[in-house]
C-alpha cells in the first residue's frame, strides 16, 4: 500500500477531489500555505493499492496544471533620491508536488 502526499493550488483541489472520487478513490484535503507565495495550496492525501498507483498519479497529472502568474518582486533599498520601478516577474504556479510513500501497516476502525 502506498500514501500519496500531493501539494497542489487550492484552485485545482475542487476538481482533483471530484475526479479521485468519480475513480472510486477516497481522499482527505487539507488546507495549507504556500512559502514562496503565501498562497492558498491544498495537500490531498489518498491511500491506494499499489497496483492502483499509476491511475491515482494520472490522475493528480490530468486535474493539476501550472500556469504563469505575474508578480511584482520586493523593490530593492536604494539610496535618497534614486528611483526604482520593479518590472512584473513571472513565475509558475499550480502544478502538483506528489511524494509517495511506502505504508508498512494500515488499519481501518
Amino acid at each position: 500500500m502506498k500514501l500519496i502526499v500531493s501539494i497542489i493550488h487550492s484552485d485545482d483541489a475542487g476538481d482533483l477531489v471530484t475526479a479521485l472520487g468519480q475513480a472510486g478513490f477516497q481522499s482527505t484535503i487539507i488546507s495549507t500555505t504556500g512559502g514562496f507565495l503565501r498562497e492558498g495550496n491544498a495537500t490531498v492525501l489518498i491511500g491506494v493499492a499499489d497496483e492502483k498507483l499509476e491511475d491515482v498519479l494520472e490522475i493528480i497529472h490530468q486535474n493539476c496544471h501550472a500556469r504563469p502568474r505575474y508578480i511584482n518582486p520586493l523593490p530593492p533599498i536604494v539610496e535618497p533620491g534614486e528611483l526604482h520601478l520593479p518590472q512584473p516577474v513571472e513565475v509558475q504556479v499550480g502544478g502538483a508536488i506528489v511524494f509517495v510513500i511506502n505504508v508498512e501497516r494500515f488499519e481501518r476502525y
